[in-house]
């Protein structure tokens, strides 16, 4: 390719040429640049996310919570929303979205409020405010005594092996059901402890896991549309849950702070009640219960009663869920919303409400204690997931290239690293 520019002296026109070439030559040098700008965008916009949040712990000394305060802190809000469109990653972009749009800007909701995280310790620390607000973390309220420091969330003496799931019991005393004694309530179980083995290995056999998941889906053509749909649904698990966990230990380091888990073996789920209440990004979980759940429930006891009052609150949970996600697409591939992803989670939200009402109904029919093997709700509460991810969820996820996206950043990533390091290389020389 030769550039021709009247006017232009043959000295400048070649030396035009010869940069034109190079840059041809390599287009890694287009991809580095554009690599370079996305991380002076994501310093910037989080340089801006920790002067927001100083501010908004120096307004609560001075402002007391409610309508006053809601004056001074919903300006933060706003910026919050606005900020993922200085990014155009997957990885940089995306996940600050899920930070600071949707848990940021719902934590300090609750703290306008005086609820929340935010709003426990009247004496918090700038720096555990600006963990908490910024990062998706809840600080564990009772901590363990014992905590090893080498361990995450384990007791000095080793837990026992994760055993099977218990059948699932259609009377009174299984807890996963709703007690008609209890207006509908469900108790929640604690989470459960995961195996014996060593989380630096955990996490070594995830990064290994998702290694492979990237490799695999270069090669995507060549499977089945349903082998494609398993492994995105595993990929986005496994980067969720690596993210978090990265995050999760660099606070408990750094700060010395239990945080409560974010998954529990989701791939283990009985029923859809399991799954999103128990299992499944518990962070999104704890964050809507207060915003979202708890005050349509306030406000729905008061026409239909506290024992149906819980059906409205998670379709609006749900629906509130669904919107969230729509907008984080967004940021990711600056696509239209198709509203898919919408009616993906109004969709569970439905079917949920509908499982806790059979669930009610099978108590009073069978009050004993009449089981079903683990693996019968397992198989059918994943393979639902998974078919209403195909049919709702996934087509969006895939119209913005997110897919591509992905693999082809963890290149440019690499590639950013390599000139990084012969720079300093060049440097010591």
């Amino acid at each position: 390719m030769v550039v021709s520019l009247g006017g232009v002296d043959d000295l400048h026109l070649n030396f035009y040429n010869k940069i034109l070439h190079l840059h041809l030559s390599f287009p890694e040098t287009g991809q580095r640049i554009k690599m370079e700008g996305e991380f002076n965008n994501f310093m910037m916009v989080w340089f801006s996310v920790l002067v927001s949040l100083s501010y908004c712990y120096g307004v609560a000394k001075l402002v007391p919570v409610g309508i006053p305060r809601l004056f001074f802190i919903f300006p933060i809000v706003i910026l919050f929303f606005l900020l993922p469109l200085k990014l155009s990653t997957i990885h940089l972009g995306g996940g600050t979205a899920f930070f600071i749009t949707w848990l940021g800007s719902f934590k300090l909701l609750l703290f306008i409020f005086g609820k929340g995280p935010l709003a426990l310790d009247p004496s918090m620390s700038l720096g555990k405010f600006l963990a908490i607000a910024c990062l998706p973390i809840e600080i564990r309220q009772n901590p363990s005594p014992n905590l090893h420091p080498n361990r995450e969330n384990r007791e000095i003496p080793p837990p026992k092996p994760l055993k099977r799931p218990e059948k699932i019991q259609l009377g009174i005393k299984n807890p996963s059901l709703p007690n008609p004694n209890q207006n509908g309530k469900i108790k929640e179980n604690p989470p459960q402890k995961s195996g014996s083995k060593s989380p630096l290995l955990v996490y070594a056999m995830k990064g290994l896991l998702l290694a492979v998941l990237v490799h695999a889906l270069g090669y995507k053509e060549h499977f089945h549309q349903k082998v494609i749909l398993a492994l995105n649904c595993l990929l986005i698990y496994i980067l969720l849950e690596i993210l978090l966990s990265t995050v999760a230990f660099t606070v408990r380091v750094l700060l010395g702070l239990e945080i409560e888990p974010h998954f529990n073996d989701p791939l283990l789920s009985t029923s859809l009640q399991d799954f999103w209440g128990k299992r499944w990004n518990l962070m999104v979980s704890r964050v809507l219960r207060p915003t979202v759940y708890e005050p349509i429930i306030s406000f729905s006891e008061l026409f239909i009663g506290r024992e149906w009052a819980p059906l409205p609150a998670i379709m609006g949970t749900f629906l509130v869920s669904g919107l969230m996600h729509e907008l984080i697409f967004y940021y990711m591939g600056r696509v239209r919303p198709t509203w898919e992803v919408t009616w993906f989670f109004f969709l569970h939200g439905l079917c949920l409400a509908v499982e806790i009402v059979l669930k009610k109904k099978l108590v009073l029919v069978f009050p004993g204690r009449w089981r079903l093997p683990w693996m019968i709700p397992t198989v059918l509460t994943l393979g639902f997931l998974m078919e209403t991810c195909y049919w709702l969820f996934f087509p969006q996820f895939l119209r913005c290239n997110a897919d591509v996206r992905i693999i082809q950043e963890y290149a440019d990533f690499g590639a950013f690293l390599k000139s990084i390091s012969q720079k300093f290389a060049s440097l010591v020389r």
